[in-house]
């Protein structure tokens, strides 16, 4: 049946006119993809000091404090060596040790952001409820935390590659712009999972076997030349792997004799960058239409 719209008898206009001519708009009414991102750049602030304030949080009840953020993937390396470096022996990788450790610590900067940003709407509902603020703030800061403590992975990292006997080289200068790009690839898979997370909060018990599986095919415990043996179109298809890609950016800038699935560095930027470009700018679109959902039912 048709509805009529309310007319005001003074004015005879309807109330959506009215609201036009007072400049009145629907409440958490979704902005243009412009004016969302000038909105969001506004709390650039905001998204910087939540995420500083998620990161000492995290350590807060730990006696050791942050130090845990340089602990913790010092420990997860040294476990995965011992299985991977002593018991099944990977001696056919030069300097495995360093091998292994930069593919655990890039791998685990995506790993961390997609678990975290999973639940970064469902876990701050009352937050969005109370106040009103772009919402890709929430899934934003997560990505910062992580990134965040990757520095302090890198660190490690880094000592690890010198203490192993690899020479500071200009190559290393290469690992700046590859992170950077991981960063973006980061933040455009955290704003997509951060509103399938809001919609179905079972994700954040499938993710942790969806990263694994991940993990698996991306080289970060073994040799990547064994993805040799898969049929070419397969092999072709690990390629384009992003994690893999910018795994091997990293064992390229830090390491000198690293194995590379794909060995040209050229194809290697360029699928880099076009992950970066695709997830970040596919993430950030998806996130934004779905503004006017957070918080609700």
């Amino acid at each position: 049946m048709a509805t009529t719209a309310l007319v005001d008898p003074d004015t005879g206009l309807t109330q959506a006119q009215l609201a036009a001519r007072h400049g009145l708009r629907v409440a958490g009414e979704r902005p243009s993809l412009a004016e969302y991102s000038r909105r969001l750049w506004a709390y650039r602030h905001f998204i910087a000091a939540y995420a500083n304030a998620k990161l000492v949080a995290s350590y807060s009840n730990a006696k050791l404090g942050q130090l845990w953020q340089v602990l913790t993937p010092l420990t997860n390396a040294a476990v995965y060596y011992l299985i991977f470096g002593v018991v099944l022996a990977q001696n056919s990788i030069p300097n495995f040790i360093a091998y292994l450790t930069t593919g655990l610590f890039i791998f685990n900067f995506t790993q961390s952001a997609v678990l975290a940003g999973t639940q970064s709407i469902s876990s701050n509902l009352g937050l969005i409820r109370a106040l009103h603020f772009p919402r890709a703030s929430l899934p934003l800061s997560t990505t910062m935390t992580q990134f965040q403590q990757l520095l302090a992975s890198m660190v490690v990292l880094i000592g690890i590659v010198l203490v192993t006997g690899e020479p500071i080289t200009l190559k290393w200068l290469l690992l700046v712009p590859a992170l950077l790009l991981q960063a973006v690839f980061n933040a455009g898979v955290v704003l997509l999972v951060a509103r399938l997370g809001a919609k179905s909060t079972d994700l954040k018990q499938v993710m942790p076997f969806i990263m694994r599986t991940w993990m698996y095919g991306s080289g970060v415990l073994y040799s990547v030349s064994l993805f040799e043996r898969l049929p070419g179109w397969a092999t072709t298809l690990v390629q384009y792997n992003p994690l893999l890609v910018y795994i091997e950016l990293a064992r390229y800038a830090l390491l000198e004799q690293a194995p590379l699935l794909n060995e040209s560095l050229t194809q290697l930027w360029l699928v880099a960058a076009g992950w970066a470009l695709v997830a970040g700018i596919g993430g950030f679109i998806y996130f934004w239409r779905g503004e006017q959902e957070y918080g609700r039912g």
